[in-house]
């Protein structure tokens, strides 16, 4: 039975019966350790999902999805599974006394204010009551979903936010420093506002690249660097590598494809199967691609070079990470538009060496994967670069 089921979901203090339209495999639930999981089976295996995925997947839900930076934030509000999309917006200059910009955009309306937003909390206070004025009685959030950078090894998909989960997610910001303590201050912010019985779920830039080969992930260093440390390659982007891919495959029917996600920061993933087989950034999102202002993949020995002259990690970190790229062979910007300005216009040596580079090193990477894969059947460009340059 598939259609117009009934379905008893039942806890130890209460039950309830829901009838919705299904188009699913036949499913069951089970109680362990106090807690619901969803079991389907596909084709006689069991596949186990917590409960509150599986409402948030097939129940009408309004989902704010948000992507908390160091001193930004971006969010959407939607209705699931319509994928009808409410309310967008983002906050800029978090942190500090420096004027910030809150903008949201409900259709063609356009609302922007300017503040001081101390911290993610205060920010996102203020995004949840201008949406109260904005929406009035249609305001409502039944889930929040994260994007998360760094999962390490510890998540290989999405997951319920719960204490463990926060604790894991913590524990990996040495891997990302600047990023994981920002998408917890964004977790932590929601549960205070919005209060802890409103589910949260944590998605991971690293989880759709857990596929990869240990002849893909390893790196030919000594071995204890990986079991001690876990010094291996990760991958990011991975959220828009896998819709994008997924995407590209419904159109073409493609197999084997190559996303390209290139915007300040770029990644290049190779795809075979719906599956990551090879990815360009590494441990950090600084290997791979020139980008903005990283340096991509250089010879290591250059940071070993300018310790013993005297530079610390964070002199070199900074270096490489805010300063190299773009931004440094280009010396005026790290914007690629303003580069395209200056390369289209001509008599630039700086801006025709910058672009030159950019764009070799893309084309190398992409020329690699199709040994990779024995060839490339689909290649899409997404991200601020790859949709508008």
């Amino acid at each position: 039975m598939r259609k117009s089921q009934k379905i008893k979901f039942k806890n130890e203090k209460k039950s309830e019966e829901i009838e919705k339209d299904f188009d699913v495999p036949l499913f069951f639930y089970i109680l362990r350790d106090e807690k619901i999981y969803i079991v389907f089976l596909l084709q006689d295996i069991p596949i186990e999902i917590p409960f509150l995925l599986f409402i948030i997947y097939y129940f009408f839900m309004r989902i704010f999805v948000l992507n908390s930076g160091s001193s930004s934030l971006k969010f959407q509000l939607l209705d699931m599974p319509s994928k009808t999309l409410v309310a967008k917006g983002l906050v800029e200059r978090i942190g500090g006394k420096e004027t910030g910009m809150l903008q949201i955009k409900i259709g063609e309306q356009k609302t922007t204010e300017d503040a001081v937003f101390m911290n993610h909390s205060a920010a996102l206070a203020r995004v949840f009551t201008l949406l109260q004025e904005l929406l009035g009685d249609n305001f409502s959030i039944d889930a929040v979903g994260h994007r998360v950078v760094h999962g390490g090894e510890y998540f290989t998909g999405s997951t319920i936010i719960d204490d463990q989960a926060r604790t894991e997610i913590d524990a990996l910001k040495e891997l990302a420093p600047l990023h994981n303590p920002a998408n917890l201050a964004g977790v932590y912010s929601c549960s205070e506002l919005l209060g802890e019985n409103v589910p949260q779920v944590a998605c991971f830039d690293t989880s759709f690249h857990a596929t990869l080969s240990p002849t893909r992930y390893l790196y030919p260093l000594p071995r204890s660097l990986y079991t001690d440390y876990k010094i291996r390659r990760y991958g990011f982007h991975g959220v828009s590598h896998d819709f994008v891919s997924a995407r590209l495959a419904e159109i073409t029917g493609a197999k084997k494809i190559i996303v390209a996600h290139i915007g300040n920061g770029a990644s290049i993933t190779a795809v075979e199967n719906g599956k990551s087989v090879d990815t360009s950034m590494g441990f950090t999102p600084l290997e791979g691609l020139m980008m903005g202002t990283r340096c991509g993949s250089i010879d290591p020995a250059i940071a070993v070079f300018l310790a013993r002259k005297g530079m610390s990690a964070d002199e070199i970190d900074t270096i490489m990470n805010k300063k190299s790229g773009v931004l440094g062979v280009f010396e005026t910007s790290g914007d690629l538009r303003e580069i395209e300005d200056a390369f289209v216009a001509g008599g630039n040596e700086k801006a025709n060496v910058a672009m030159e580079m950019y764009v070799e090193r893309i084309a190398k990477t992409i020329a690699s994967y199709a040994v990779s894969m024995g060839g490339i059947e689909a290649i899409a460009f997404t991200a601020g670069v790859g949709e508008n340059s």
